[in-house]
């Protein structure tokens, strides 16, 4: 902050306990702030502190970002030993959530805190949602703690290149009208193929309608609010007949149609399990997406005593280390005297032996959530039970053929 070529100050406010400064980042002129926290250590002195932060994010009026030692924790992990959080945790907790601020994950560690056999995680950083939307990459890494009792906290924003994405069927494309009749044309193209085969050679088509169908809905979104908003112009300066109010009528479908894609999407790829009441919230779900995205990512791995960063190696050594632990070895027979074991009947053993019934597999789809996966390869079972008139046939002998 005190670099003039990084960051010019506007305002500076403090309390007690903590220091705000607000201003604009000159790279990509952000207006944002920062506010230093020092927790109170009495319930009072926090519950004062966080009405205090919550005045000062006010009174800025931009995104914002507090970092410090809270001394305080939001879950009962944070603290070495803790079955429960104190009523004190719970007002943080709360506050957390009535600030709509988001707890940056801090992987490369579990405690910032140490005196004696005491841990917790009292140092954090909670940033506005803006500020996510403003910088998707950024993440935390701890430091040395050298003579201190706390763990510094650097605050990152690093691109990192993984590659490619996986592919994954998204139930945002079931609200187009035309993508079953797709999905059905494109299905018999590919004739008589082996059924994995079949679906993985589907993917290539469905990458290519879903980017030229459901590409940058932001953009998509955005365009039909100014046809709404020309509308209104029109109708401000008395030109307003039958067309333009269907006109209107038809825009606001469409935009609203839109709405529900994007809250659909998000809330597939933030994989919350909330309330069906916050479904509304598609920045919500964003922000859960963006955040399970930074805390799930491997920047680092140790391979043979030595740290790799390198993302090609990492994904190399992760395939070969599964390949080896689930490789099949060869087992010894093994024989059981009669009498030890119970021998089942004849009916039983039949009924073991029975193959599944199309029936049989139809109802175990159905019983599986939508938004699980059987396998590896991006399809949930929501895609199988919604092109189940055009797949189901050769599913069913799919698995029929694996038993």
């Amino acid at each position: 902050m005190w670099d003039i070529m990084l960051f010019r100050m506007n305002n500076c406010y403090k309390g007690e306990i903590w220091l705000c400064v607000e201003g604009v980042l000159l790279k990509n002129d952000y207006r944002c702030a920062f506010c230093l926290v020092y927790g109170a250590h009495t319930r009072a002195g926090k519950l004062a502190v966080w009405e205090e932060l919550s005045f000062i994010a006010g009174l800025c009026q931009v995104s914002i970002c507090y970092m410090g030692d809270f001394n305080e924790v939001t879950q009962v992990e944070e603290r070495k030993d803790q079955d429960r959080l104190t009523a004190s945790a719970e007002d943080f907790k709360s506050w957390v959530q009535d600030m709509q601020l988001v707890d940056l994950p801090l992987n490369d560690r579990n405690y910032t805190w140490f005196r004696g056999s005491s841990c917790s995680r009292i140092d954090r950083v909670l940033v506005s949602l803006e500020w996510t939307e403003e910088f998707p990459e950024i993440r935390l890494k701890g430091g040395p703690r050298g003579l201190s009792d706390h763990c510094p906290i650097i605050v990152q924003n690093t691109i990192c290149r993984d590659g490619l994405r996986p592919f994954r069927s998204l139930d945002s494309c079931f609200t187009h009208e035309g993508f079953l009749r797709m999905v059905r044309e494109e299905w018999r193209n590919l004739g008589e193929v082996q059924f994995t085969d079949k679906l993985k050679a589907l993917t290539m088509p469905l990458r290519r309608w879903h980017k030229d169908k459901f590409g940058d809905m932001d953009k998509k979104i955005q365009h039909f609010e100014e046809e709404i908003k020309k509308v209104d112009e029109l109708a401000r300066n008395g030109v307003y007949d039958g067309t333009s109010e269907a006109r209107r009528k038809a825009l606001v479908s469409c935009c609203k149609q839109w709405y529900v894609r994007k809250k659909i999407h998000w809330k597939q790829m933030s994989r919350s399990k909330h309330a069906k009441d916050m479904d509304k919230n598609t920045r919500y779900f964003h922000n859960l997406a963006s955040a399970r995205r930074r805390n799930n990512r491997i920047d680092g791995l140790i391979i043979n005593g030595r740290l790799v960063r390198n993302q090609s190696r990492i994904k190399i050594a992760i395939r070969d280390f599964y390949k080896y632990l689930y490789h099949q070895e060869r087992s010894p027979v093994v024989g059981f005297r009669d009498g030890l074991v119970n021998r089942i009947d004849e009916e039983e053993s039949i009924a073991l032996e029975r193959l599944l019934t199309s029936e049989e597999i139809r109802e175990a789809v159905w019983d599986c959530e939508s938004s699980k996966a059987p396998r590896s390869d991006g399809y949930n079972m929501n895609f199988i039970k919604k092109c189940w008139d055009e797949i189901g046939a050769e599913f069913t002998k799919a698995v029929m053929d694996f038993f």
